[in-house]
């Protein structure tokens, strides 16, 4: 599919309702991806293979997380040229979510506001989805959270549950407490907190290894609005606590950079262009103090080639798409991965 083609279907889908719009992009997707149209229409993914976290990517450019929140369409989004793709979040029981509207275009900034709340089916009928649908030979990432009833007190019990229902799917677990729109959630993200979750989960995560046999990364999503300070702290646990990855960023609560949209007055989380300088940076410092200890999946305002290169520049090893991707389609991430592909080769 080429950029004008995108462009010409991003009209139509974009005189709706955006989570309308998001619900027949994935329908969509499924019913091309059963029809084995997609590989018919996309080319090839870009053959750039790394190895992170101890895993083989087909490339370095991957889906973040919230687009796939059921994790049902795996397949098909790896027939877009995603060497990896993270799906949900999901949490131990069905949640629905904070009511609609709670998803919002501003299109002149290419950025979008969602409050969702991380809707979702829970996490065994995610893992029956992925079980169903996936057809994929890139990486997959699960992302998961605690439920918004559980106290954050025991908020741990939450994210072990999920952490052993996708144990057997997921390729790496990437654990979100750093969601603007779950009340109280980034209280997890204090420094004594996030250590004791940590501890606890890669103590589980040790325990499911001699198991299994099977190692499986857990890697932790950060949020862009925090002090120098607080990076320093997280990073000294992260570090402490060897985890395995970090993902940078979530999205951020700033309006910066969308102060005149009319969407500006919205509450929830803003991703998209405006976040790129807010999440470099945030990115930027963690790989200062990680100093390339624990590697980076960089996310966050990439809406062009340019910019994925620059989050690798800043520090990151692997990037992800969202709004960049919505904005700019699946060109966007064949352009995307080539870049990369050539920054490494002209090092070379």
């Amino acid at each position: 599919m080429n950029s004008q083609l995108y462009q010409l279907a991003k009209k139509f889908l974009f005189c709706l309702d955006p989570e309308t719009a998001h619900h027949v992009t994935l329908k969509g997707l499924r019913m091309a991806e059963r029809l084995h149209l997609l590989q018919h229409m996309f080319p090839s993914p870009v053959d750039d293979p790394v190895t992170v976290m101890g895993l083989k990517f087909p490339n370095r450019v991957g889906l973040a997380a919230g687009m796939d929140k059921e994790a049902n369409t795996v397949a098909a989004f790896g027939h877009l040229g995603f060497g990896f793709v993270e799906v949900g979040t999901l949490t131990p029981r069905p949640q629905p979510g904070n009511p609609r509207p709670r998803l919002f275009r501003c299109i002149p900034e290419q950025a979008i506001i969602n409050h969702m709340g991380i809707n979702n089916p829970g996490v065994d009928e995610g893992v029956d989805n992925i079980r169903r649908t996936r057809n994929f030979k890139g990486i997959l990432g699960v992302n998961i959270s605690k439920n918004k009833v559980t106290p954050n007190k025991e908020a741990h019990q939450d994210y072990l549950a999920c952490l052993r229902a996708v144990w057997d799917v997921a390729d790496y677990v990437a654990i979100n407490f750093s969601c603007p729109n779950v009340p109280n959630l980034q209280e997890l993200a204090k420094a004594d907190s996030a250590a004791d979750l940590l501890s606890i989960l890669k103590s589980e995560q040790a325990n499911l290894t001699s198991d299994t046999g099977r190692y499986v990364p857990l890697v932790l999503k950060v949020s862009p609005d925090m002090s120098e300070e607080r990076i320093r702290e997280l990073s000294r646990v992260f570090l402490d606590c060897q985890l395995d990855g970090l993902i940078c960023t979530n999205t951020t609560t700033s309006r910066e950079g969308v102060e005149q949209s009319p969407a500006a007055c919205e509450s929830g989380g803003m991703s998209g262009k405006p976040l790129y300088n807010r999440a470099n940076e945030t990115l930027a410092a963690f790989a200062a103090e990680l100093k390339g200890s624990i590697p980076i999946i960089g996310v966050g305002g990439i809406t062009t080639p340019e910019d994925a290169v620059e989050k690798i520049k800043a520090g990151a090893s692997l990037v992800q798409l969202y709004s960049g991707f919505i904005y700019n389609g699946p060109p966007l991430v064949q352009a995307a991965a080539r870049s990369i592909r050539d920054y490494y080769a002209g090092k070379a």
